[in-house]
């Protein structure tokens, strides 16, 4: 789920030599209603717990942290001086043995992370996320039936059976993406939806929101696909059997409560799974004037998130600007 966007030049990064290796590796991780943690350990024996946010801020490869955390776990901050701004990073953490994230090199002052008030989430105990900054020019597998992620070496093959969809990213005059942030294409009733790819997408239901769309949750939180409200009502509209739910959602608050419709089948990547439950969220959040759009190739009408996912191993390819998709459960093409 985006939350405060920072975008410090091009997204493209590598990583260190170890984590380049033709082998795919296996992040340490937690799976907690539909969401992923990474939960590298340092060397002082403290733990993070960072969201994988497809959808999340970040910049030229850095993962993000909330300034509290940082206090928390030790880390010394320091500031860095890029373009005309200064931004506060961490440097050099030291993980324990086979508990660490992959460094990417060639990154602000060969910082690793960007600290920031507000980088801690909607979840209890959350430290900041690995978003549209870290992720990019890498390729990553998103196992949600193993609860596993991966990171892919660089002559990844897409798996038998798996089916592929192309991802738009804004480009530069060069053809080089310069956001982190996909944009994925779904069909809706027999039409195309552009749709933010937000593996952070965070519901918080109501108790008529739960009993309704069954979603799961840990500590009160799980994840969702959003929908704006134009086209909410446009569906409501034209689709009267669609269910929807007043009040089913109350991420930002009981006086800031929003719908939930319930969408009987949704096709991506040429799979269909359903139903799909979507949760309103204004036009505003997503518009090319003062929304996410602002950083995306075209304009999204709502986000797809991990309740559309978890019928997936979903591998996104950032290089070739492209993601697959095999079928564990409960779809079909």
């Amino acid at each position: 789920m985006f939350r405060i966007i920072v975008l410090l030049g091009a997204v493209a990064t590598v990583f260190s030599v170890h984590a380049a290796a033709q082998s795919r590796a296996l992040l340490p991780t937690i799976y907690e209603a539909g969401h992923f943690y990474a939960t590298p350990e340092l060397a002082n024996g403290q733990k993070m717990r960072l969201v994988v946010d497809t959808g999340g801020a970040g910049g030229s490869g850095l993962y993000a942290l909330d300034s509290r955390s940082a206090e928390r776990l030790g880390l010394d901050v320091t500031p860095c001086a890029l373009d005309d701004q200064q931004i506060q990073t961490i440097r050099s953490p030291t993980f324990q043995s086979d508990k660490g994230l992959p460094l990417s090199s060639h990154t602000p002052c060969g910082a690793v992370a960007i600290v920031r008030k507000g980088f801690a989430g909607e979840v209890d105990g959350e430290d900041g996320l690995l978003g549209a900054g870290y992720l990019p020019g890498h390729i990553w597998t998103l196992d949600y039936p193993n609860q596993k992620l991966w990171l892919e070496p660089r002559n990844w093959q897409p798996p038998a059976g798996a089916h592929r969809t192309t991802l738009g990213f804004p480009q530069n005059a060069k053809g080089d993406p310069i956001s982190g942030l996909a944009r994925i294409t779904l069909i809706v009733s027999g039409q195309p939806l552009d749709l933010l790819l937000d593996t952070g997408a965070t519901a918080k239901p109501t108790a008529a929101g739960e009993q309704a769309s069954g979603t799961p949750t840990e500590h009160g939180v799980g994840v969702t696909s959003y929908i704006t409200t134009s086209v909410l009502n446009r569906w409501h509209q034209q689709h009267p059997d669609w269910r929807v739910v007043a009040d089913g959602d109350n991420l930002f608050g009981d006086q800031h409560a929003t719908r939930l419709i319930e969408v009987p089948s949704v096709e991506i990547a040429g799979w269909d799974v359903g139903p799909v439950w979507f949760t309103e969220r204004p036009d505003a959040a997503f518009d090319a004037e003062h929304g996410i759009a602002r950083y995306m190739d075209r304009e999204v009408a709502g986000a797809a998130g991990g309740n559309i996912f978890r019928h997936f191993a979903m591998t996104i390819d950032y290089p070739n600007q492209t993601a697959w998709f095999s079928c564990a459960r409960q779809c079909h093409d």
